[in-house]
Parts: C-alpha cells; structure tokens; sequence
C-alpha cells in the first residue's frame, strides 16, 4: 500500500472565528476581487493559513448562502497547501456564486491566488 493521503479536514484551528479577526483582515490586510468571490488576505505571525468565509444575504436565500459557503469552503480545503506563506484569509462570495458549480468557485479561487502573489510556483 502507498502513503495515506493528506488529511483535506478544516480543522477549528484552521478557522477564523472572531469578528476581530474577520475585521483585522479587512482593515490590515489587502483585497482582490476576482469572478464570484473577493479574496482577503493578510499574512500573519501564526503557523499556518486560517481562513473565514462570508456570505451576505443579498448572495441569496439561505439555501444559496449555504451552498456557497461548502464551495468556498472546499476550493481553499483543495488548494491550502499551494499557499506560500501563513496567511489569514477571508473568502466572500459574490451574488454570482450562485450560477457557479465547484470548478467555476475553484478557478476564481486559483485565480485569485496567483494574482495576489499567494500561490507557489508549480
């Protein structure tokens, strides 16, 4: 048998939970806008990336909201080791999130990345 894969669970500690941190990424840190989300980012002192995501109500119904908090959630699950750096990141999505399927979400998501200077080389 080969290795066991690596583990793609967003643990808690790999999350950012307080308001002040969603805020402190929002007032510190950089912006970019990029399909259906918005990536903000700030890099931080601590040992890996932590990410938060936002949804507002105009996104959609609760419904809507909810589906695009799991493919925001997932494209970072996906991609978290491609980030060069710790970083704190906060994801939100855009009203047009809606008519995105996961690789639309994921190409935004990628895209962003590199355009921020966030990605590592492959």
């Amino acid at each position: 048998m080969g290795a066991a894969p690596r583990s793609l669970a967003l643990l808690r500690s790999r999350r950012l939970k307080k308001s002040s941190d969603f805020a402190q990424v929002r007032n510190d840190g950089q912006r970019i806008a990029q399909g259906c989300l918005i990536l903000n980012w700030l890099a931080c002192e601590a040992s890996g990336t932590r990410v938060g995501v936002v949804t507002a109500k105009r996104v959609g119904d609760a419904v809507e909201r909810n589906r695009a908090r799991r493919l925001l959630r997932e494209a970072f699950r996906h991609h978290r080791e491609e980030i060069k750096q710790p970083t704190s990141i906060v994801l939100v999505a855009r009203p047009s999130i809606v008519r995105q399927d996961f690789e639309g979400v994921r190409r935004d998501f990628l895209s962003a990345l590199r355009r921020a200077g966030l990605r590592r080389s492959e």
